[in-house]
């Protein structure tokens, strides 16, 4: 029979306990980082922007005059945009994951299927701008319109919608479709009086974080030649447009040969942080009542 070394226990316990002490400040320290270089950021950004907010800078329109240039326009196009990325990409996305889930049947090309759209997640957004320049641009002529660049960013964020909406269909307990089925309720009226509002708060999670990825996206909408010039407002999905991402991206580049555009790219971004925060505010909303209702 082997005896308990109490000593060689005791060192294993100390060891045990420094090395959590370590990982803990390291961990804090991995938080931290982060949080300092967005708030050196933030503070950048505010600092150099604000000042150059008012009524005139949002309401106004596209100027080659830094001191007369407005956003409204760009404003506008990220609005319809986000209708668009909205619409479709929670039509297709929460179908597209209710079918998968609950209706086709388990197999090698329902592994397949899955295995493309975990795939599709990671491919670069730019990949997606040249998609949709052959198909909605082109070959559907579209043109350079908020339809064109709000169906892009759709199949951009699509596949992420799938996997989260996949997974707060996953989450939904076993038992509550078979106390459902028990009661003589069909698979489509299980569906949707049980396994929706149950997962509907989760979906919404992810989709609040893939419209915030669609937002602030540029590179498709370089890719689909989205100008940045004085253009009217867009008033329909039909209209060509800017968004504020292409007007930061633009703005930018212009810094380097007059340092004004820093500022008005700087206050652009304040403006889509604030846009943003609005919608997922609105998003979270939705989600907590319906949370709180079920």
């Amino acid at each position: 029979m082997q005896y308990i070394d109490r000593l060689q226990v005791r060192k294993r316990i100390n060891f045990r306990l420094r090395l959590n002490s370590i990982l803990k400040y390291v961990f804090l320290g991995a938080t931290l980082s982060g949080l300092v270089v967005l708030a050196i950021l933030l503070i950048r950004t505010v600092s150099q922007g604000f000042a150059w907010i008012d009524w005139n800078f949002i309401t106004g329109h596209l100027s080659m005059d830094p001191e007369k240039a407005g956003i409204m326009g760009a404003i506008l196009g990220t609005f319809w945009l986000m209708l668009v990325v909205i619409f479709f990409t929670l039509i297709l996305g929460m179908g597209a994951a209710i079918y998968l889930e609950l209706y086709a049947k388990k197999g090698r090309v329902h592994s397949l299927i899955q295995t493309n759209i975990a795939n599709l997640a990671g491919v670069p957004s730019i990949v997606y701008g040249i998609l949709g320049l052959t198909v909605f641009v082109r070959l559907m002529d579209f043109g350079s319109t908020v339809l064109a660049g709000g169906l892009t960013l759709s199949l951009l964020i699509l596949p992420i919608v799938i996997v989260s909406s996949q997974e707060a269909l996953r989450a939904v307990p076993q038992t509550l479709g078979e106390a459902s089925y028990g009661l003589g309720a069909s698979k489509w009226q299980t569906i949707r009086n049980i396994d929706l509002p149950t997962a509907l708060p989760s979906i919404l999670t992810g989709s609040i974080l893939a419209l915030s990825r669609a937002i602030g996206e540029t590179a498709p909408l370089v890719v689909l030649g989205i100008p940045a010039l004085l253009i009217p407002f867009p008033g329909g999905f039909m209209d060509r447009f800017t968004a504020l991402p292409m007007q930061i991206y633009y703005w930018t580049l212009d810094a380097a040969l007059v340092e004004e555009y820093a500022n008005l790219a700087a206050a652009s971004i304040i403006i889509l942080l604030l846009m943003l925060f609005i919608l997922n505010s609105i998003a979270i909303y939705i989600r907590n009542k319906f949370q709180h209702r079920f």
